[in-house]
């Protein structure tokens, strides 16, 4: 150990492992350690008997739930977008051929009480039920513009410029209603807020067309793709990854103390009175508490369930999103739901999640609008946790820290958090111009 390394990586969580991988990739020398002994830290995939030491104290789960070891439940659920920017890493970085991927049944959105299909296309939102006869015709016509949106062909812009006009003027030009502006912004664009509304549209039609395109991909009800036996994969995949290109892996190391200089840099990494050398530390917010400030909590529940969630045209896997406004809240709500035909439940039996951004200290009171979704459940569980922040400047400390996983379903915040860092670390983007049809072979 001791030795001197370009860069310490701490925790096995996602975001560490796919950062471990990409640096890796590019030749660096790293080691990357953690404290637990499993993968996954925050991100990990537990089966039924750590789930039940978890949340309920013992290790004796109801034999009626079936195997300990066919659950995998990942403690952070998110889909991927077929299309996304975890994909392209995924394949940029040939990590693909450890995982074996399956699309997701169904993409669906909240309104007004009942539970829908997210439409994507126009010829999806002529069918629509969200929307009356006469919106349906402006909806198309906004459809059909996004689709045919190319930046670099200014025909395409019907004299708009998208980095000046905001969201909310566009969809004026399309005279659309708050209703349907509600779950484009929301299940579409994927926004968390409503935010989005005041700021350039070019981003709100970027994420329609990235979802559009995603959804074409497999032809199935949905954008996303998800791993066969969950997300704990990801991290041991990026493990196998970095050891290949020279990469040391630790687990169960306690402590993991980081070292500083006089001037306050990282120059290592201590555990058990060893001390491994290094050039720059990333880590997770739990690894260097005083650089970090709680910006928020995420509330969840986790069901076990003997069928899928109503009204969602019998998706074995599935995402639903309840926007904010639908719901009088601050933040959106999301349900996930994955089942034994992804593997990560015996057969007959269903995994599900409701999450959002904790606005009280109630997430039974909170999360219930998601969970009377649901329909009957087996077993329950509640957790709320803190979201931290990094507050340190990294060109003086050589400190990179990754922000907590967010409440929503999806990957794509948690890949662009990733991607800044590496930027930050290494000075330069990383290239997403990939053959995504790399990613394809196991949709069956």
């Amino acid at each position: 150990m001791d030795e001197e390394y370009d860069v310490i990586v701490l925790g096995t969580g996602l975001k560490e492992c796919i950062l471990s991988g990409l640096l890796s990739v590019d030749g660096l020398k790293v080691l990357h350690m953690d404290r637990n002994d499993y993968y996954g830290g925050e991100s990990t995939s537990l089966n039924l008997t750590q789930l039940w030491k978890r949340f309920r104290g013992s290790d004796k789960p109801p034999t009626h739930l079936g195997s300990s070891r066919d659950y995998n439940v990942d403690m952070i659920p998110k889909f991927m977008m077929a299309n996304g920017t975890l994909v392209r890493v995924l394949i940029h970085t040939d990590v693909t051929k450890y995982l074996s991927f399956k699309a997701v049944d169904g993409s669906f959105v909240y309104n007004k009480g009942k539970v829908h299909k997210v439409p994507a296309t126009d010829m999806e939102a002529l069918k629509s039920p969200l929307m009356g006869i006469f919106e349906k015709r402006r909806a198309r016509k906004f459809f059909i513009y996004v689709q045919d949106y190319n930046e670099s062909d200014p025909k395409t812009h019907e004299g708009m410029d998208l980095s000046r006009v905001t969201t909310r003027e566009l969809i004026a030009k399309y005279g659309l209603d708050d209703n349907t502006v509600d779950f484009i912004g929301h299940s579409l664009a994927l926004h968390r807020d409503d935010r989005y509304l005041d700021e350039p549209a070019f981003d709100t039609v970027k994420r329609m067309k990235l979802y559009a395109e995603s959804l074409a991909r497999f032809q199935g009800g949905s954008p996303y793709i998800y791993p066969l036996y969950g997300l704990g994969e990801l991290p041991q995949a990026f493990a196998r990854l970095s050891a290949v290109y020279g990469g040391t892996y630790m687990l169960n190391k306690p402590e993991c103390k980081v070292e500083f200089n006089e001037e306050g840099k990282a120059i290592g990494v201590t555990s058990e009175g060893e001390t491994a050398r290094c050039k720059k530390v990333v880590c997770d917010p739990s690894y260097l508490p005083n650089k970090v400030r709680k910006v928020g909590r995420v509330a969840r529940a986790i069901a076990i369930m003997n069928h899928p969630i109503p009204n969602t045209i019998d998706s074995h896997s599935v995402q639903v999103i309840l926007p904010q406004k639908q719901l009088g809240r601050k933040s959106d709500m999301y349900l996930f739901c994955c089942s034994y035909t992804h593997n990560v439940a015996p057969k007959g039996k269903f995994i599900a999640f409701v999450s959002t951004e904790a606005e009280t200290d109630h997430p039974e009171i909170e999360l219930k609008p998601g969970i009377d979704l649901l329909g009957p459940v087996e077993e329950l569980f509640f957790d709320i946790y803190d979201r931290y922040e990094p507050v340190n400047e990294p060109s003086l400390d050589n400190c990179f820290i990754s922000a907590s996983y967010d409440a929503t379903t999806h990957f794509e915040s948690t890949v662009i958090d990733v991607l800044n860092m590496y930027t930050m670390i290494t000075g330069k983007e990383v290239d997403l111009s990939v053959d995504l049809s790399a990613a394809s072979a196991a949709e069956e």
